[in-house]
């Protein structure tokens, strides 16, 4: 008898969790790009085109997206509006990455 409110309870627990999960609206677009950016700002660091101070800057841009998107996300339901923000905030990281990649700066090996 133990044993069976144990599995029915541990059932109900996963359903729960499940479902918890569902609702949170999927980003593809804005995880991948979100992928890529991190990706650029690695490749910058390794070939020496970051400085340390920039990718400091770059990477606390890429956590405020983040932030933004996990803030976003938590009613369950991503608006259009809320989907526009983000894009916006990831094009302008998008050229700020570029930037720093091209300008004079360069990281001292």
């Amino acid at each position: 008898m133990l044993n069976l409110k144990t599995a029915l309870a541990t059932t109900i627990l996963a359903i729960a969790a499940t479902g918890a999960f569902a609702q949170s609206p999927a980003t593809p677009r804005v995880d991948q790009r979100e992928a890529n950016q991190e990706q650029r700002i690695q490749q910058g660091v390794n070939s020496g085109q970051l400085t340390a101070k920039e990718t400091h800057r770059l990477d606390k841009e890429q956590a405020r997206i983040a932030g933004a998107e996990t803030t976003a996300k938590a009613d369950g339901t991503l608006t259009k509006q809320e989907r526009h923000q983000l894009h916006k905030m990831q094009k302008h990281a998008s050229a700020d990455i570029a930037h720093q990649k091209h300008d004079a700066q360069t990281a001292s090996k």
